[in-house]
């Protein structure tokens, strides 16, 4: 078994531990609706206007 040859000081230790961690957030697109152009999630339809890749998929209630 591996025996580390010195001690590993905190924050040596939490600066590793701590790029786990980060947040990012998420990459928004344009809705495919030409009308539209809100701000959604990538692969999402539309809730406002029920769009997906140029298609409509929803029937969105006003």
């Amino acid at each position: 078994m591996a025996v580390p040859k010195c001690k590993v000081s905190k924050a040596r230790r939490d600066t590793r531990r701590s790029n786990n961690t980060k947040l990012e957030a998420c990459g928004l697109v344009k809705c495919s609706n030409p009308e539209c152009n809100e701000m959604n999630k990538p692969h999402r339809v539309c809730k406002v206007c029920g769009f997906y890749d140029g298609k409509k998929v929803l029937d969105v209630k006003a």
